[in-house]
Order: structure tokens, then sequence, then C-alpha cells
């Protein structure tokens, strides 16, 4: 059997697709700081386990025409599949505290034909936009690399509409924002848990705005 068929069995491709997830995780955990370096970008384009695309669409629930942000977005791995969910009326701003990080999506974005996607270099803990803009926010693996963690969490509830959506997606790595520790910045920021998915090594978390005179979180 000459490789290509062999690569073709089902098997043989989950086997791939788990090795691929096993040397992201270590290299994640070996290679891993704050900010991730562009220059060890390859390793952001490696899928993560259960922190999948449609785990985050699910958390998100997307339509078109909506604004939504993304903090620190490495390479584009979700960037690149959200932005055509908000169709050509829509439009994807994502942040970043590295330019180089932001002129690699932007690459990638033009290659694709993606128009609807729009960078900023800013720190995370200050975010350049005016009160309730957008309709959702998220950030994959970013917010246990900022050093204040609930303020961007605030500024997120700031920027974001009162009935948006922030979805916050953390793997464990070294920088891993546990969920208990979530739940506090979280209350912190005036926000609290409103859902999960996945264990809690490899999770996504949606936030919503807590009500006056109600508990926190989770």
């Amino acid at each position: 059997m000459n490789l290509r068929a062999a690569l073709g069995r089902p098997g043989a491709r989950w086997g791939l697709t788990a090795a691929a997830a096993g040397t992201a995780a270590l290299s994640w955990w070996m290679l891993d700081s704050a900010p991730y370096p562009y220059a060890q970008r390859w390793l952001l384009d490696l899928p993560l386990p259960l922190l999948s695309q449609g785990r985050l669409d699910s958390m998100l629930e997307l339509r078109h025409g909506e604004r939504v942000l993304e903090v620190g977005p490495g390479t584009g791995l979700q960037a690149l599949q959200t932005a055509p969910q908000l169709g050509p009326d829509g439009r994807l701003d994502i942040v970043d505290i590295q330019q180089e990080m932001l002129d690699h999506v932007m690459g990638r974005a033009a290659q694709r034909g993606l128009t609807n996607i729009a960078p900023t270099q800013a720190d995370a803990h200050h975010l350049p936009f005016e009160n309730s803009v957008f309709d959702a926010a998220y950030l994959v693996t970013a917010l246990g690399e900022i050093p204040q963690p609930e303020v961007t969490l605030t500024e997120l509830k700031r920027v974001v509409k009162p009935a948006g959506r922030v979805v916050v997606g953390e793997f464990f790595d070294r920088h891993q924002v546990r969920r208990a520790t979530l739940a506090r910045h979280a209350n912190a920021a005036g926000l609290h848990v409103t859902r999960l998915i996945g264990p809690p090594f490899s999770y996504y978390a949606q936030l919503a705005p807590c009500r006056p005179g109600g508990s926190g979180g989770r």
C-alpha cells in the first residue's frame, strides 16, 4: 500500500490529527511566553484539543452584519474563519500588541479575498473603541498572557453592547486562566460566567454583564 492510500484511511487521518494536537500541546507548554513571539508563529496554526472553531461559533452565535472584536488573533486561526461569517456588511476588528501578528493576519486575509477585517495595534488594557460598539468579542488562549486580565475584561464589558457576547477560550499551558480564576476576574469586571463548553484543561466560557443587585458568577 502506498503512503497516499494509507493516509486516506480514516484511522490514519485521526492518528495524524491526534499527533498534531499532541505536538501543539507540548509545544505550547514548553515554548509558551507572553506575548507569544512572532518567531514561533507556526505553532499558532496547530489546532488545540477541544478549542475548535465549531465550539467557538456556538458560543458567539454570529450573524451577518455584526461587528465583532478579537483580542490577540495570533496568526489568524480563528479570525480567518470568523470574518466570513459576518458577511460583507459585517466587520471583524482584531487587536494585538504585536504589529507583526496583525500584518501576518492581514496578509493571509488578502490571499483569501477577505476585506472585512480591521487591524489595530493596541494594549488590551486600553481598547481604543467607543462604548457599546461590538455585538460580540472573544479571546482564545490570550487572556492569561495579559498582565491584568480583569482590566481587559472590564474594557470588553465597556466596548461590547449590554446584550452582546463575550467569549474566552483557555487551554492548559503556563498562562492558562483556570475556570475559578476566570470567574473571579469576570466578577471584578462586572461580568459573570453564563455558559461553559469543554473540560477544565481546554474550555470556552461565555460571559455576560452581572445584573444590578444580583449574584456574581458561578
